[in-house]
């Protein structure tokens, strides 16, 4: 077997079991919510993640409310934990070719910016081979970067509105329904971040990099996956079910208890033959209900049965009689949620001190590697690592810092908001 192309780490440190990543760099152009999740997911794992902010506010991230600081939020600090901040100016030639230095020293660039912007930018592969062959150059837009759609503003709420996804939620005499949280974001994120992996592991194998796209779009209409099968090979018409229910599998849906709800699914024979064996309601053993395809013929008559059942006893009756055995859960607020004692099994909230908002603390990435989950860094100030980074990657000595700094193609963040050298290297 050949050797690898690039055996030594980009990055110069070594992979550890909590921080697989930690030999490779991301430059990262983005902003707001899709993108730094993507590049968040990366640097949780160890990559060194150099955020390439803009002169004077930076990721428009930092100044969302509620909770907002001097250039920061902790919308902001959600989102970016982990990664380092260099503001650049890189439609200026003289940052363009800070720029490029980077690049020679990094494995991929990522940006969520829109459609066109990666050849306004000149960030595609081809813009960049000439300063690093295995550049690999990222993109999660939010319609793609061809098409009627391309430079259209996208958001979260918007796709689930376009993609459909909103019209599948809600209730049947009710308005469309988007989820509670941005999933299509999250999800573009989580996608983004496979598609650099994937870049990076065919540049380091061959020595060539490329270009590698998801989108918003794309990934809300592969959320819709069994559902767009059944429309496009069936021309099935979804219509929402009463309480969230799925549209063929019955019983899978809300019910009302005695002091709140609980959702109760029997995706299986199986689950709904012990749902009614610890139920103990003999009509629901009738044979109308024996199988999948019957419970759906007769989903009317058994829901009304199991409404009238779960109404006469409390949450917490209902979870001791059926969790267990049957797939049942309470619908939880988030603060309660935030407390199940599966949180703290899993180590799922991690925390930091950070100047402006005293002890931060958040939910843990959904990876976790090796046995224990790497220690959280906050996110960084604004134009933090600046200086550092021109000097220490891009090459540039200090006068030459100095000068850019004073022309304003690079900023750098006060002294007060710079992480030590001690901690910037336990990333």
């Amino acid at each position: 077997m050949p050797p690898p192309v690039h055996p030594t780490p980009t990055t110069g440190r070594e992979p550890t079991a909590e921080q697989p990543l930690r030999d490779v760099r991301v430059l990262a152009i983005e902003q707001y919510g899709a993108g730094p999740f993507a590049t968040m997911v990366l640097a949780d794992l160890g990559a060194e993640v150099i955020k390439i902010e803009v002169p004077g506010h930076g990721d428009i991230g930092r100044s969302v409310p509620p909770w907002t600081g001097v250039d920061d939020s902790l919308f902001f600090q959600s989102l970016n934990r982990g990664k380092g901040s260099v503001v650049l100016d890189l439609k200026d030639p003289r940052g363009r070719d800070v720029f490029t230095r980077l690049v020679a020293r990094s494995d991929a660039v990522f940006s969520n910016a829109r459609g066109s912007s990666a050849a306004s930018l000149a960030i595609t592969y081809d813009d960049l081979k000439a300063f690093n062959p295995a550049i690999v150059c990222a993109f999660l837009t939010g319609f793609g970067r061809e098409g009627p759609r391309a430079d259209q503003p996208a958001y979260d709420y918007i796709i689930q509105a376009l993609s459909g996804m909103a019209a599948l939620g809600g209730e049947p005499d009710g308005p469309p329904a988007r989820a509670g949280v941005s999933v299509v974001d999250f999800s573009a994120g989580l996608a983004a971040a496979v598609a650099l992996l994937a870049g990076v592991h065919k540049a380091r194998a061959t020595g060539v990099g490329c270009d590698v796209d998801t989108s918003l779009f794309a990934t809300a209409l592969n959320l819709t996956n069994y559902v767009a099968s059944w429309v496009l090979t069936r021309d099935y018409q979804p219509a929402r079910q009463p309480r969230g229910g799925h549209p063929s599998i019955v019983p899978s849906q809300l019910f009302e208890a005695a002091d709140g709800w609980l959702m109760v699914m029997c995706q299986t024979d199986a689950f709904y033959r012990e749902l009614t064996a610890r139920l103990a309601v003999p009509e629901l053993a009738d044979e109308r209900f024996g199988s999948m395809a019957s419970r759906f013929q007769h989903r009317a008559e058994l829901l009304a049965l199991l409404e009238q059942t779960f109404k006469a006893g409390t949450v917490a009756h209902w979870l001791a009689l059926l969790e267990g055995g049957v797939p049942v859960a309470p619908v939880n607020g988030l603060g309660r949620a935030l407390q199940d004692p599966q949180v703290a099994a899993q180590d799922l909230i991690v925390e930091y001190e950070h100047e402006q908002f005293g002890t931060v603390r958040q939910v843990a990435g959904p990876i976790r590697s090796g046995s224990a989950r790497h220690r959280a860094v906050r996110a960084p100030g604004l134009g933090e690592h600046t200086r550092d980074v021109a000097a220490s990657v891009a090459g540039l000595d200090p006068v030459e810092v100095d000068e850019l700094l004073a022309l304003g193609v690079l900023q750098a963040g006060p002294e007060s908001v710079r992480q030590d050298k001690e901690e910037v290297e336990k990333r």
